[in-house]
C-alpha cells in the first residue's frame, strides 16, 4: 500500500502498457480495478532484497519515482512476472525484448571476473549476503544462506543477470572451495557427476562460507616460472574449462597463449595475483578436437561437448572445453603453428 505500508491480496492483469490490480472480494476480483501502473519509463528490479524477509519481490519504480513492490508466491511466478513485466516496458523495443530471453538462459564469464571480490561483498555487513540460523532434519546450523537466496543476491549485485548465470557463479564459489553445502540436501547434490547440478537454486539447500574464504592462503608448492617463457607476445587469451590432473574436477581458468617462445599458461581467476597457477611449452605438443558424441577416454565426470586435448612431448594429457564449437576451432587454429 502506498499510504499505509501494509500488504494485501490484488489480482494482477498485465496489458502491453499497463499493469492493473483488482480487489479480491468473496474469492473473486472486482469487476474495475483497484489501481494501474503505467509501465512507459518504468524500471524494474528483480529479485529485490530491500524487504529482509521477503524475498520474493519485484519492484517497479514509474517515471514519476512512484515504488510499488509486488510480492510473489513462488521464485517461478515471480522470475515469470518480471520476465513478462519487462518484456511489455520494452515492447516498442523488440530487438531488446528478443534479447532479454535469449539473456535468460545463456552464460558468458566477465572478463574481469574476481571471485575474490564477489566473496569480499558477500561479507560485507551491511550489504552481504544475509546470514540465518536454519534447521534442517533436526540439526541446527549457524550462519548460512540458502541457495536460492544466494541467487537472488548475484543477480541483485549484477555480478549475473540469470538465474541461470547466477548457479553456474555459484557453483564456481563452490568449487574453489569460497562456500561449502552444509546439511543433507546441499551435500548429496555434490555428488552428481555434472557439474551443472551441484548447486541448488532451492530454499531448502544450505550453505555457508568455507573457512578458506576468509583466510589469504597461499597455493602450496607454488610455482616457479621462468621470465623467458612469459615475455612471448600474447597471441590469444581468454576463458576456458580445464580438467584437473589429480582430483579430475573440471575448473575455470584464463589461459593466455604466447609465441616466441611458444607457451600455453593458465591462470586462477579467483587469485588477484597475475601469477601463471600452470603452463607448458607448445613445442612438440599435438592439440586436438574431441568428439561431441559422449565421454571421451580420459575425461571425467559428465562432461561433453566443445572439448579439445593437448598432448605435450612428455606425455602429459590436458583436457580443455570451450564455450563453443567456434571459440574450440579458434583455440586449436592459434596453437597449432606453435607447436
Amino acid at each position: 500500500g502506498h499510504i499505509v505500508r501494509n500488504w494485501k491480496v490484488r489480482w494482477f492483469v498485465l496489458l502491453q502498457d499497463k499493469l492493473l490490480y483488482y480487489k479480491i472480494e468473496g474469492g473473486k476480483k472486482e469487476p474495475y480495478p483497484k489501481g494501474r501502473i503505467i509501465l512507459d519509463g518504468c524500471t524494474i528490479t528483480c529479485p529485490c532484497l530491500e524487504y529482509e524477509n521477503r524475498p520474493l519481490l519485484i519492484k517497479l519504480k514509474t517515471k514519476t519515482n512512484t515504488d510499488y513492490f509486488l510480492e510473489c508466491c513462488s521464485r517461478e511466478e515471480r522470475d515469470s512476472w518480471a520476465l513478462d513485466i519487462t518484456g511489455a516496458i520494452h515492447a516498442g523495443h523488440p530487438v531488446q525484448v528478443q534479447e532479454l530471453h535469449k539473456m535468460k538462459n545463456s552464460f558468458r564469464l566477465l572478463e574481469n571476473i574476481s571471485l575474490h571480490h564477489i566473496v569480499e561483498k558477500m561479507c560485507d555487513n551491511s550489504t552481504g549476503i544475509k546470514l540465518t540460523r536454519n534447521l534442517e532434519q533436526g540439526n541446527r546450523y549457524k550462519e548460512t544462506f540458502t541457495g536460492s537466496a544466494l541467487v537472488d543476491w548475484l543477480i541483485s549485485n549484477n555480478f549475473a543477470v540469470s538465474r541461470f548465470e547466477a548457479v553456474t557463479l555459484a557453483s564456481m564459489l563452490m568449487e574453489e572451495n569460497f562456500i561449502k553445502p552444509v546439511g543433507a540436501r546441499s551435500t548429496e547434490a555434490t555428488r552428481y557427476t555434472d557439474l551443472s547440478e551441484q548447486f541448488l537454486d532451492d530454499s531448502t539447500a544450505l550453505y555457508m562460507f568455507a573457512e578458506s574464504s576468509n583466510k589469504n592462503i597461499s597455493s602450496k608448492g607454488e610455482l616457479q616460472f621462468n621470465i623467458a617463457e612469459l615475455s612471448g607476445t600474447i597471441v590469444k587469451q581468454g576463458f576456458l574449462v580445464k580438467q584437473g590432473h589429480k582430483r579430475k574436477n573440471w575448473k575455470v581458468r584464463k589461459f593466455v597463449l604466447r609465441a616466441d617462445p611458444a607457451f600455453l599458461h593458465y591462470y586462477d581467476p579467483t587469485k588477484e595475483e597475475n601469477k601463471p597457477v600452470g603452463g607448458f611449452s607448445l613445442r612438440g605438443c599435438l592439440v586436438s578436437a574431441l568428439e561431441d558424441n559422449g565421454v571421451p577416454a580420459g575425461v571425467k565426470g559428465n562432461v561433453q561437448g566443445n572439448l579439445f586435448k593437448i598432448i605435450t612431448k612428455n606425455d602429459i594429457h590436458y583436457y580443455i572445453q570451450a564455450s563453443s564449437k567456434a571459440e574450440r576451432t579458434e583455440w586449436i587454429e592459434a596453437i597449432k603453428p606453435l607447436t
